[in-house]
């Protein structure tokens, strides 16, 4: 049975920008696009390289999809579902992600 796990305070994330979290064995990268409280968590490693750089990537806005470009090689991965913008075949895992009370929860 899958439950909310807290994270972190909304507070720590800065609007526009992302953080890493460690949810079980799971690097999860957390962002926070707007002022709001909308969040969205995806896997922290980009699978072209295998490296855990995904949350300090840059996020972007592309046919109303906000997206995260990763810092290697800028392949675009869309927040909502984790899907790879220049390759079809790859993909993160993403995470169902909330705000309550000030705290952000990740379904594990």
């Amino acid at each position: 049975m899958s439950q909310w796990t807290t994270v972190c305070q909304l507070n720590d994330i800065l609007p526009a920008t992302g953080v890493c979290a460690l949810l079980g064995q799971q690097q999860v990268a957390i962002f926070r696009p707007r002022a709001d409280e909308q969040v969205f968590a995806i896997s922290n490693i980009d699978p072209f390289f295998q490296a855990s750089v995904l949350s300090r990537g840059l996020i972007a806005e592309h046919d109303g999809d906000l997206w995260v470009a990763s810092p290697l090689k800028k392949q675009r991965f869309r927040l909502r579902d984790g899907a790879c913008m220049e390759d079809e075949t790859q993909a993160v895992a993403h995470y169902e992600a909330r705000v309550v009370e000030g705290q952000v929860q990740i379904k594990a």
